[in-house]
């Protein structure tokens, strides 16, 4: 098993005493995280003619792929048979850094087995005419640029879960859809309702609060008499409101209350004439 104490920055992409500085700056960081509590990772090493993967021993996920043509020093501490480190220039930044790590009792024979990496890869280069080194920087690109597009995915779906969220939370704030909101009625330059004599009067109260009385009804049922008969007006009569037999004997019964009048009048100018004789 192999514990992983990091990396750090250096200014030279290879020598003993590069890797020696990085060591002793590293095995100090570890003490200060033993002080505190933490624990120093274990990991697991892939090495092959591409390169030197750091995976998690668990999960087998790549924490770290160093591809072998970036890799430019490789050396075990000789002083600590545990310790050995190699120097990779970082695709990203494109500086130097030098990765070291603690084994129970393999720290030479990984020097060894990345050496031996080299030698494997040089010699395949020769075969291929250099084509083989293209090709892996090729698929070194294309690798980056998926992880790349991975990330931007997870990041576009997490910004399309909380756009979901955020319209849920709308809608269920918003009213009900078809709901109308009662308009109040119009007033005029005093601040009065209309009066609306087909409509019937509403129980709006009045601005102080109270309930205004109630408006008397008007009774719309037709009185009758004795019999049962409705009551004859005749001024609400028109010439035209019976038939006609009833209306001629209504003209001849007005003719003789015209000419009772007349003979009214007649007598009482002729009688004191005739008393006076």
């Amino acid at each position: 098993m192999k514990w992983f104490l990091g990396s750090t920055e250096v200014e030279q992409p290879k020598g003993t005493e590069v890797v020696r500085d990085a060591v002793r700056k590293l095995k100090f960081a570890r003490h200060i995280k033993k002080s505190e509590g933490q624990k120093t990772p274990k990991v697991e090493l892939q090495i092959s003619i591409y390169g030197v993967k750091i995976l998690d021993p668990k999960t087998k996920e790549v924490q770290h792929n160093c591809q072998l043509h970036r890799i430019s020093f490789c050396a075990d501490d000789k002083t600590d048979k545990r310790i050995f480190t190699f120097i990779c220039k970082d695709s990203e930044s494109n500086k130097h850094l030098c990765y070291v790590f603690d084994s129970e009792k393999c720290a030479e024979e990984i020097t060894l087995t990345i050496g031996q990496a080299f030698d494997l890869a040089y010699r395949k280069f020769l075969e291929s005419g250099g084509k083989d080194v293209e090709t892996r920087k090729q698929i070194a690109g294309l690798q980056k640029r998926i992880q790349e597009l991975e990330t931007e995915n997870a990041e576009l779906k997490n910004k399309v879960q909380d756009l979901e969220n955020q319209l849920r939370i709308t809608q269920v704030h918003a009213s009900p859809a078809g709901s109308v909101t009662p308009k109040s009625p119009s007033t005029d330059i005093f601040d009065m309702v209309p009066f609306s004599p087909i409509s019937p009067q509403s129980s709006t109260p009045t601005r102080n609060g109270t309930q205004p009385p109630p408006v008397p009804s008007r009774s719309t049922e037709i009185k009758r008499d004795l019999f049962g008969a409705e009551p004859f007006d005749p001024f609400s009569c028109g010439a035209g409101d019976f038939p006609p037999d009833i209306q001629s004997k209504l003209d001849e019964m007005q003719k003789v209350f015209v000419d009772s009048e007349t003979l009214n009048i007649v007598h009482s100018v002729i009688d004191p004439v005739v008393k006076q004789f």
